[in-house]
């Protein structure tokens, strides 16, 4: 089992030739899910910061015994409730070809957006298949929002690095399964700014001087804060007051005045069509932006440093699910080698199955660089918390907006 501290990496891809498609709409990580996720558990009973030091592994009291699949014959349909464009629709279109299900997806842009959407729908809202970011596991579970998975029936969990399994927020992997995993860095376009940049410090330094008014951060209030604790070497999930006071001086009165854009996704248009010149951005969208340019060597990928952001996202099964068997064999089939790797292909994140980044060589898959990260480059990526902080965290990203105009 890997600890916070020591999680994974991350990653990208790409065929032969670049596939041109819509903007990668992963998410909106821990700072949106923040402004409603977190008053939204509490209110509906949940408690504590729900730091991935949880230990979720109770079944949820009250759970229904249609939500644990037995084995038995599979629904007509799932419903799947997940970050837009984010599984190959050929794996989609083979499971419903050789299992029968028919697959319904909808998306959302943050784990707010989809803890709410559970909360209001009691539960289920209608979903089999969810896809949450670590943090938010613990409390969804606490809440009643996910099923257990029995496990029983993933024999294709056989196919997954173990590394990539039992993270703190789910030990056991009782109530989730890795799906994929991110960090966040930066790119510039070397014809503006050309000096080399190579940490959060560089990335501050270039954003208020050659850079100033070019500049694009994620929309996310996680991710802008991030920087200022990144680049001093401070725990990103500090409820440390005066930290927390001196990133909000930062972000709002030393960065945001040269911010131009609050962009998730510059890698559907931003970086190919070179409309800023430092972008923070995240692995798997960079890749793509840099890609689809027309002179990609224009463009240099730095992963964030001294220390970055890990996230995870994860499989889970909705509390209640009308569909659990079809769920569950979904689950197992998207883990077999060819389909992770197609999702991989697809989406352009490590989806932690073992053998990976062998598989993505032989398939010719380039620029791997930004895919598969050395034990040196993993060791400076942490994952994020929900706790105490979230609230200010998110008034800062506010004020932040306000001081720029964007």
């Amino acid at each position: 089992m890997t600890s916070p501290e020591q999680p994974l990496r991350i990653l990208a891809h790409t065929s032969a030739v670049p596939r041109i498609r819509r903007e990668l709409s992963r998410r909106s990580l821990l700072g949106l899910a923040a402004v409603g996720g977190a008053g939204v558990l509490s209110a509906c009973g949940g408690g504590g910061s729900g730091s991935g030091a949880s230990n979720p592994t109770a079944v949820p009291t009250g759970a229904p015994p249609s939500q644990v699949a037995t084995g038995g014959p599979l629904e007509g349909s799932i419903s799947m409730y997940s970050w837009g464009d984010y599984d190959a629709p050929e794996v989609l279109e083979a499971f419903t070809k050789d299992k029968g299900p028919k697959i319904t997806t909808d998306s959302f842009g943050s784990n707010e957006e989809l803890i709410s959407k559970l909360v209001a729908g009691k539960g289920t809202g209608g979903y089999d298949i969810v896809v949450p970011t670590g943090a938010f596991i613990p409390q969804m579970v606490q809440n009643g929002l996910l099923a257990p998975i029995n496990k029983e029936l993933i024999t294709n969990l056989q196919h997954m690095d173990p590394q990539f399994l039992g993270q703190a927020w789910d030990p056991e992997n009782n109530y989730s399964i890795c799906k994929a995993w991110g960090t966040t860095g930066f790119v510039y376009d070397k014809t503006k700014i050309t000096r080399e940049l190579k940490t959060w410090s560089d990335f501050a330094d270039a954003a208020t001087k050659e850079a100033s008014g070019k500049v694009s951060v994620l929309d996310d209030p996680a991710e802008i804060t991030g920087i200022y604790y990144w680049a001093n070497g401070i725990d990103w999930n500090t409820t440390d007051s005066a930290q927390i006071d001196a990133a909000e001086k930062f972000v709002v009165e030393t960065l945001a005045p040269h911010v131009a854009a609050f962009d998730s996704y510059p890698g559907g248009q931003a970086i190919p069509q070179g409309t800023h010149w430092l972008m923070q951005v995240w692995n798997g969208d960079a890749r793509i932006g840099i890609q689809n340019s027309k002179d990609p060597e224009r463009w240099q990928w730095v992963l964030g440093s001294p220390t970055t952001e890990l996230w995870m996202d994860n499989w889970a099964i909705a509390a209640g699910a009308p569909h659990p068997e079809a769920a569950h064999a979904f689950i197992d089939y998207v883990l077999t080698p060819e389909n992770q790797l197609a999702n991989v292909d697809y989406i352009g994140y490590h989806t932690g199955a073992k053998d990976i980044e062998d598989a993505a060589k032989k398939a010719g898959l380039d620029m791997l660089d930004m895919v598969f990260f050395t034990p040196e480059q993993i060791a400076t990526m942490k994952t994020g918390e929900v706790n105490d902080a979230q609230q200010r965290t998110v008034d800062i990203w506010n004020k932040a907006k306000a001081a720029a105009g964007a």
